[in-house]
């Protein structure tokens, strides 16, 4: 089985059954298919063959559904790109992927318009100099269907995730994957083929594509895409579209439970409100289910490389143990405690983190020693540092490779560390994560320099060269950073004067 063939068993079982809904369109299951061959076809003329890479560059709209399908069908590798990344950032990837092809947004171009590769560039809306127009290709294709005979095992998507070597790493996933995942949440999270499902958060993160667009597609359920997360786009999209399913991340429930419009919605339709990316604490936890009115609240924890997967925090759980990321992993998923030597730690003893199961990554693109590094005995090491306590509840401590969350997007330091440096007259920087009451984190940057720097002037030099979300929102300039007797950058001793503070 592979994500094609769900999709032509749905408009077969399921052909007047609106799959996804979007901008004010409606497109059952039956249409959203036909589209699929058309572009497929369309694709295929252009010079896409099986095994080649394209990336989208796509907001959550009918677009991105069509295209990651169609890409799929004929055999290729589809490649989801964060929108709000820079044109470095972006070129980066599209090399490193060896992306044959691009389908961006209108809404997009300024950041694409300049790119000289690949030699495939599609745009929505009118075409423009080497841009192709989507729906001129949509159009273009035969109206024949396509047949994917690709198994499970075959090559599917490459998900970028930043890296602690400054450069993000392409995780490859194969059919199985991304299935095993879907299947998991489509058990524990009871989708089904009337719920639908809201999609908010960007689908090329692993949580929304794999665990809840492609749950919906397994069973035939409807998915609600809208390009962007507001709290009251969420509650005004709830109310019109009586959706049943939203994951998101912490900051967007807090967000939310502060807006005073929630307090006369409608949200009774909604039957399990799910976050990731970062715990809520008891008190978070109490204030997000009065102002939502749910005992619905249900927390995942996982990281891309696993699919995602990982372990989950059930409602009923959450009174007693808010904060924790629960007490089992979910179906299809092994978790462990281990230490450096990869045995299991004792309740009370800290460890790290080891995921096993069908959902965990094929490896990192084009990255051997990195995907090596990433196994102990089969198991994947997640890099965060946890324990059990004597319930059996699993309590993450610290993040081994210095990770900021900030409203659930990774963030890694040395990616931002090596930008500054480039700034003139930095001589060493160190940026870490503090807490923030609505993001879970911020990021501050600690430098040094030979000369006093205006802040303002490095934030604007950060702009050209990471993605809005990435730079620091907090500056300080210092004499020296702490460093030990090895000469390494001591990061502990900066965040505790942020808690003193």
């Amino acid at each position: 089985m592979n994500s094609s063939q769900l999709l032509s068993r749905n408009a077969r079982k399921y052909p007047d059954v609106e799959a996804v809904v979007s901008m004010g369109k409606q497109t059952t299951y039956q249409q959203l298919d036909r589209s699929v061959n058309q572009f497929g076809h369309a694709l295929r003329a252009a010079g896409i063959t099986p095994g080649a890479k394209v990336a989208l560059f796509l907001p959550n709209v009918e677009e991105f559904v069509i295209a990651y399908f169609a890409v799929q069908r004929i055999g290729a590798v589809v490649v989801p790109i964060n929108v709000k990344l820079t044109p470095v950032e972006l070129t980066y990837i599209l090399e490193q992927s060896d992306a044959e092809g691009l389908i961006a947004h209108e809404l997009l171009f300024d950041t694409v318009s300049n790119l000289k590769a690949p030699s495939l560039l599609i745009k929505t809306g009118e075409a423009a100099g080497n841009w192709i127009s989507f729906q001129a290709m949509l159009q273009s294709g035969a109206n024949q269907p396509i047949e994917c005979s690709l198994t499970e095992d075959d090559e599917s998507t490459i998900l970028y995730t930043s890296g602690t070597t400054g450069h993000p790493k392409g995780v490859l996933f194969s059919y199985r994957n991304i299935l095993t995942v879907a299947s998991m949440i489509a058990v524990e999270m009871e989708v089904k083929p009337e719920s639908r499902i809201l999609l908010m958060m960007p689908l090329s993160h692993s949580a929304p594509l794999h665990l809840f667009l492609m749950a919906g597609m397994l069973v035939g359920s409807t998915l609600v895409l809208t390009p962007t997360f507001t709290p009251e786009l969420l509650i005004e999209t709830v109310q019109k579209e009586k959706t049943t399913h939203f994951f998101g991340a912490p900051v967007a429930y807090l967000l939310t439970a502060g807006h005073p419009a929630l307090q006369e919605a409608d949200l009774s339709s909604m039957k399990w409100w799910i976050y990731g990316g970062a715990p809520l604490s008891s008190k978070e936890v109490q204030m997000v289910k009065t102002a939502f009115q749910t005992d619905h609240l249900v927390c995942v924890y996982g990281l891309t490389e696993a699919g995602p997967s990982g372990s989950l925090l059930h409602a009923d759980e959450h009174e007693r143990k808010a904060g924790s990321i629960g007490h089992r992993a979910p179906l299809h998923t092994e978790l462990r405690i281990v230490d450096e030597e990869g045995k299991d730690v004792e309740p009370g003893t800290v460890g790290e983190i080891v995921l096993y199961g069908e959902g965990n990554m094929l490896g990192y693109y084009k990255n051997k020693e990195a995907t090596e590094a990433a196994f102990i005995d089969g198991w994947l090491k997640t890099g965060d540092l946890a324990k059990f306590d004597e319930d059996g509840y699993i309590w993450i401590v610290d993040r081994k490779k210095d990770l900021i969350i900030s409203g659930g997007v990774n963030i890694y330091p040395k990616e931002v560390e090596e930008a500054i440096l480039a700034f003139p007259g930095v001589r060493e920087v160190a940026v870490i994560g503090v807490p923030h009451p609505e993001w879970g984190e911020t990021v501050k940057a600690v430098f040094a320099a030979g000369n006093p720097i205006d802040s303002a002037d490095l934030n604007s030099f950060l702009q050209e060269r990471l993605a809005s979300f990435k730079i620091p929102r907090l500056y300080e300039q210092v004499e020296a950073l702490p460093r030990n007797a090895s000469g390494k950058i001591l990061k502990q001793p900066l965040r505790e004067e942020v808690q003193i503070g």
